[in-house]
């Protein structure tokens, strides 16, 4: 693989110009598609799960009850205090709101408080139900506007409005300019690891390149896909950072060459060769993570994990054609000045520090980790066992409006329902029954609403409503707990557990559905598929490290450390949003449960970074280790090649992912948080503290492989081992003089 890479690299850099052309071919062309096909305003961010019972039973009632199948808001209104919603000035002010809202655009259906008895005991907060005709995701920009413009008269009068329900709640959030923070620390980090601007900005451009044709690929889908503002977004953070991270790379290795006096156009062959195999094990390691969210079987998860394989696999082809093609047009300015700091750190790497000088950060963090490997290797055990601690008590569930941020209408909706109505009323569930063939549907309905009222956890039942042709009922139940908590689970499940009693009392089915039972069914779903996914992931690492380093310690030790790093990570996520500790840091307010798919798509990303690490920095030991056969100087060797770039890419990470946290989407915020932390414990403790302490430790056994194991794996040569043996493979041409200036 070495050798196609090399003659890939060479090739692009010779044709740079017809290689720059191609790919500006390649973005016009997904821009026009995207512009033709798709866009922004096409995203969806509906969340279920096809063939659940919540999802059948909500299909059957958008066919049995019009209008139910469209999205919802509410009106809340509070009246100041000691007054009352039921003051005539007030109630006036109210019916006059109402009507103005049954006008607004795409409003199918206005329900008074009255009528749906949603007014608090104490007079003071009442609650209308606006229906609308059309999904979430079908509304147009200005309904809300609107609805919240015919709220004047009620405010007018001195009653607070607020505008909550599903029509306003999502997980999703749109790209903005807060994002490119992590591009700036990424500048930064770049500008010091390179000592150039020239080099520094290379990055960031075959990165910027990879992002469009990525993201651009994936909005041009909008128009026959379901994807979700969350998965653009996702594939926007990805690609972003792996776009960065691979370019850097390739580029490191690139510099370190021509500071050796290599030829421009040898030295980008050479890079792309031995730097681009890492580039593309952990490209094709995190894409088939990625696609492999398609066997969890929720289509919206499906999706976010294609985009984001989408989005990685723009970001491999750029880092292995577009940036040797640009270095042909840099030459030899990219070589450090002699007499530089870079031109001084780059000899350093490759002739050892010189006698009585200091190593590296990197070698001399790596010297101390292995001074006495056992007491390391307990040090982070310890340390990223009590991170992970918390995990035990993970809560899975899909945010809704009392995750929203603090000072949105959403969220004071939500918290004024809670405290007026308990917070069950936030999340009714809906139990729809089939009362076909049956003598008095009406009768059967009101036994059906009886038998759930005596359930416990359960604080009101709401009058049955019939359709026209009385063949289904819908009966409101509304918990005395939370949606997102465990007593709210407990009831779905002892709802669905009489619906054969019910059956035989009455002769109706029932199946439960609902925002709250869709969420609930959703995070059964991806708790049940955690495990089995987990274990595709690590196994997956155990066979594909086992084939490159050839070896039985480093792919147990490297699946071992992974899911320290997961466990450590998802302990970490639960103290901070489950739990409520250190909100400030994340700009949350209050404990919110973690997101259903955050588990799955954070270990399948992760996983792509945790092996890329892996193979960066332990090739570099290994091919030491295979010319002087000397397992601590092969470790301090391979730290003082890699350490600084490893440390540099994951920099780069955390700051891409970071500048996500204080998204106003729960959903992102809490992904880019475990993806920020996740990479920082990946890749300082347990790639740069744990890994070198481990090898120190096994020492020679580290190395180790079954001799019947050795003939029957592939040779993959991710190193470059046969490069280095036959400098230069047959290949292009030698570079033209333009490329030597």
């Amino acid at each position: 693989m070495a050798t196609l890479l090399y003659r890939l690299g060479r090739a692009s850099f010779r044709h740079r110009k017809l290689v720059i052309a191609l790919w500006l071919a390649v973005l016009a062309a997904v821009i026009a598609a995207m512009s033709l096909f798709g866009g922004i305003g096409k995203l969806n961010d509906d969340f279920s799960i096809p063939g659940s019972e919540s999802q059948q039973a909500l299909d059957t009632m958008g066919r049995e009850f019009p209008g139910t199948d469209g999205t919802s808001a509410q009106l809340v209104f509070t009246a100041p205090a000691g007054q009352k919603v039921t003051d005539p000035q007030y109630a006036a002010a109210i019916d006059q709101t109402l009507a103005g809202a049954a006008k607004a655009p795409q409003v199918v259906k206005v329900t008074q408080p009255a009528k749906a008895g949603t007014i608090s005991a104490d007079r003071q907060v009442a609650v209308a139900q606006v229906s609308y005709r059309v999904v979430k995701d079908d509304l147009n920009s200005t309904s809300l506007d609107k609805l919240d413009v015919a709220a004047a008269p009620a405010r007018s009068a001195g009653l607070d409005v607020d505008l909550g329900g599903a029509a306003l709640g999502g997980g999703g959030a749109q790209p903005g300019a807060q994002d490119l923070i992590g591009v700036g620390v990424a500048v930064i980090v770049l500008a010091i690891t390179f000592g150039s601007l020239l080099a520094a900005g290379m990055p960031l451009l075959t990165a910027l390149v990879g992002v469009v044709a990525g993201v651009a690929g994936v909005l041009s889908l909008t128009g026959v896909a379901a994807i979700s503002s969350t998965a653009l977004t996702l594939a926007l953070m990805i690609g972003l950072a792996v776009g960065i991270d691979y370019a850097l790379f390739i580029l490191t290795r690139h510099r370190s060459q021509l500071a050796q006096g290599d030829d421009p156009e040898h030295a980008a062959g050479l890079a792309t060769g031995t730097a681009g195999g890492a580039v593309v094990f952990a490209g094709l390691t995190v894409i088939i993570a990625m696609a492999g969210l398609s066997v969890v079987g929720i289509p919206f998860l499906t999706v976010m994990g294609l985009s984001a394989a989408l989005a990685v696999f723009a970001a491999v082809a750029v880092a292995l054609t577009l940036l040797p093609a640009i270095l042909g047009f840099a030459g030899r300015r990219l070589a450090p000045k002699p007499g530089s700091r870079a031109a001084r750190r780059e000899q350093d790497v490759v002739e050892g520090p010189k006698m009585g000088k200091a190593v590296n950060a990197g070698e001399k963090w790596v010297r101390l980790a292995t001074a006495k490997p056992w007491l390391t290797i307990l040090a982070v055990l310890a340390a990223l066992g009590a991170l992970a601690w918390p995990a035990k008590n993970l809560t899975l569930a899909l945010p809704d409006n009392g995750s929203a941020p603090a000072h949105t209408s959403q969220r004071a909706a939500y918290d004024t329902i809670d405290n007026a109505f308990g917070p069950g009323f936030n999340g009714p569930l809906i139990v729809l029954a089939g009362t076909s063939g049956t003598a008095n549907p009406q009768q059967v309905a009101a036994v059906i609403a009886k038998d759930l009222g005596a359930l416990p956890n359960v604080a009101a039942v709401a009058p049955p409503s019939l359709n026209d042709a009385g063949s289904y009922a819908i009966v409101q139940v509304v918990p005395k707990s939370a949606p997102d908590s465990k007593a709210t689970q407990d009831l779905v499940t002892s709802i669905r557990d009489k619906e054969a009693s019910l059956a035989k009392e009455t002769g109706a089915g029932i199946r439960v559905t609902g925002k709250t039972a869709v969420s609930i069914d959703v995070s059964a779903q991806l708790s049940s598929a955690l495990v089995p996914f987990g274990a595709v992931v690590v196994g997956l690492s155990l066979l594909l490290l086992l084939i490159v380093f050839r070896s039985i310690v480093v792919p147990i030790k490297a699946a071992l450390g992974f899911l320290l790093s997961i466990a450590a990570t998802f302990g970490a996520a639960v103290t901070v949003f489950q739990n409520g500790h250190f909100q400030g840091l994340v700009g949350a307010d209050g404990a919110t449960p973690i997101a259903s798919f955050l588990p799955v798509v954070v270990m399948a990303v992760l996983f792509g970074l945790a092996m890329d690490y892996e193979v960066f920095l332990v090739s570099r030991i290994h091919e030491t280790y295979h010319h002087t056969r000397s397992p601590l100087q092969a470790i301090h060797t391979g730290a003082r090649h890699s350490a600084r770039v490893v440390t540099a890419a994951a920099l780069i990470m955390i700051s891409v992912f970071a500048a996500f946290v204080h998204s106003e989407s729960m959903i992102l915020k809490q992904i880019a948080f475990a993806l920020a932390l996740g990479v920082l414990i990946d890749a300082f403790i347990v790639r740069m503290t744990l890994v070198p302490a481990v090898l120190a430790l096994t020492r020679h056994a580290a190395w180790w492989l079954p001799g019947w194991l050795a003939k029957r794996l592939p040779d993959l040569d991710i190193e470059g081992t046969r490069l280095a043996q036959n400098p230069q493979p047959a290949g292009p041409a030698p570079a033209p003089a333009e490329a030597h200036r």
